[in-house]
């Protein structure tokens, strides 16, 4: 295939965007560990809620805001269209015989582990976000964490949650650089190890959270 085919080859271009769309979610995810971490600060929540007070009271948040909700929508939908489009050109029985062969369970099961965070988006977002941006909750976010947290059942859910972000990181990274180009052989390896690494620390920075909070390991 020539390379002005590539170009204008629909499926390409929808796995280029996912593939950006994913990396830029991905400097999301950094922001937002370093903002989650400041409840770790010895200060009753004052940088944290001071943190939060930024976020739904800026500008140039709120427009950066629609930006990542756009990102975050592309990127589902891009997904969705190449599985459909793959489950259709792609006949059952060989897939099934073998997909276990050549390739991991994550790279399998990208869409499973998406549903799982598309989900977990949608409650932590209703549970969080919109009572302050848009609804009549002005207490202290801090606060709101803490009280959320002391419930068992959301405090699992979020675990597991992030585990799957972690599980669909840990192949999605190293991914995108690949469908971006950037699959010589002398990087691959340390892209894969970068993208493990980046799932890691995300997985349990963000898992670590609501573990001390529920069980009080920092009061």
């Amino acid at each position: 295939m020539s390379s002005l085919t590539k170009i204008f080859n629909p499926t390409i271009g929808r796995k280029a965007l996912m593939s950006l769309t994913g990396l830029f979610l991905c400097f999301y995810l950094c922001e937002h560990l370093y903002g989650n971490l400041l409840i770790y600060y010895n200060d009753h929540g004052h940088q944290y809620d001071l943190y939060t007070h930024i976020l739904t009271r800026t500008l140039l948040i709120r427009i950066i805001e629609y930006v990542l909700f756009a990102a975050f929508i592309i990127h589902a939908i891009d997904a969705l269209m190449l599985t459909l489009a793959n489950k259709k050109a792609r006949p059952v029985g060989y897939a099934m015989q073998k997909q276990g062969a050549n390739s991991s369970w994550n790279s399998r099961n990208m869409g499973l582990t998406g549903s799982v965070i598309l989900f977990f988006l949608v409650v932590h977002l209703r549970m969080f976000f919109f009572p302050h941006r848009f609804g009549d909750a002005h207490g202290s976010m801090y606060q709101d964490v803490i009280d959320s947290f002391q419930d068992w059942r959301y405090t699992a859910f979020y675990v597991v949650s992030v585990i799957f972000l972690g599980l669909h990181l840990s192949h999605g990274f190293q991914s995108a650089f690949q469908t971006l180009g950037i699959n010589n052989k002398n990087y691959s390896p340390i892209i894969k190890m970068i993208g493990l690494g980046f799932a890691i620390i995300m997985t349990v920075g963000f898992a670590s959270i609501p573990i001390v909070i529920y069980f009080q390991i920092i009061k």
